[in-house]
C-alpha cells in the first residue's frame, strides 16, 4: 500500500490537531502539528522580549529558531521543542495564543517554517494540520482537507481541550481569541487560510468525533 500527504486545513479550534492525530495513529503515519511550531516560535519571541508586531525582531530570531518534535512523555506521540525541551503546555497559553497570528504573518518566518515542514514530509507517509497545508507546504498532497465548524462549538471544544491541559479561560476570552485569529489568519497577505480548490470539506458541527476521523479515513483509502 502506498504512503500518502495528508494536509488539513481550517479555522482555529475546529478540530484540526486533534482528528490529524488519530488519522496519523490509525493509519500508522507521521503526525506533524504546523500550528505547534508557529507557536514555538511565538514563545521564543515572548521569552526574548519581542512583541508580536516587531517584524524586524522576529526575523533576527530564525537564526536561533530550533523548533523539532521529541516523543512525549507519556509515550503517546510526539511534542513539539524549542532548542530540544518541550514546550508543548507552555505554547498552549493565551497569550502565545493571542500573538501567534501575527506572528505567522511575517513573510520570513513562515518562509523558514515551511521549508522545515517540506523538509519534515518529504517521505510522504505524513499527516500534517495548518492553514496553509494544502495551498503551500503541500499543494500536491493526494488527499486535502479543509475542516470548519461554527464559532459555538470552536469555543466549546477549545475551551475542553484548554481545561485538559490545566487552563482556565472564560468563554468571552476564547471566542474573541478564536474571532481575532480568524480575521488575522484570512487576511494576513502571506499564505493566508484559504479552503484548496481540491480539498473536500468537512463540517464537525454536531459531528461526533469518531465520525469526522472515519469520514477522512474514507477519503484517504480512496487515494492509496
Amino acid at each position: 500500500m502506498k504512503k500518502i500527504t495528508i494536509a488539513i486545513d481550517g479555522y482555529a479550534g475546529c478540530g484540526k490537531s486533534t482528528t490529524a492525530k488519530a488519522i496519523a495513529q490509525a493509519l500508522d503515519y507521521v503526525y506533524i502539528d504546523s500550528g505547534a511550531m508557529y507557536r514555538a516560535f511565538t514563545l521564543l519571541a515572548d521569552r526574548n522580549g519581542i512583541a508580536p508586531t516587531d517584524e524586524k525582531g522576529l526575523i533576527g530570531l530564525i537564526p536561533q529558531a530550533q523548533i523539532s518534535f521529541i516523543p512525549a512523555d507519556n509515550g503517546s506521540g510526539f511534542e513539539v521543542a524549542l532548542n530540544g525541551l518541550s514546550v508543548e503546555k507552555e505554547i498552549r497559553s493565551l497569550a502565545i495564543s493571542a500573538g501567534v497570528s501575527e506572528v505567522s504573518a511575517v513573510k520570513e518566518v513562515r518562509q523558514a517554517l515551511v521549508r522545515l515542514q517540506q523538509e519534515m514530509g518529504q517521505g510522504k507517509g505524513v499527516v500534517m494540520d495548518g492553514r496553509d497545508i494544502g495551498t503551500v507546504v503541500f499543494p500536491d498532497a493526494e488527499l486535502k482537507v479543509f475542516m470548519m465548524a461554527d464559532l459555538e462549538t470552536r469555543v466549546i471544544r477549545r475551551k475542553a481541550d484548554l481545561i485538559a491541559r490545566g487552563i482556565e479561560q472564560s468563554d468571552a476570552e476564547i471566542r474573541e481569541n478564536l474571532l481575532h485569529r480568524d480575521h488575522l489568519d484570512t487576511t494576513r497577505a502571506e499564505s493566508p487560510l484559504r479552503q484548496a480548490p481540491d480539498a473536500l470539506v468537512l463540517d464537525t458541527t454536531g459531528l461526533r468525533f469518531e465520525d469526522q476521523v472515519q469520514q477522512i479515513l474514507l477519503w484517504a483509502k480512496e487515494c492509496f
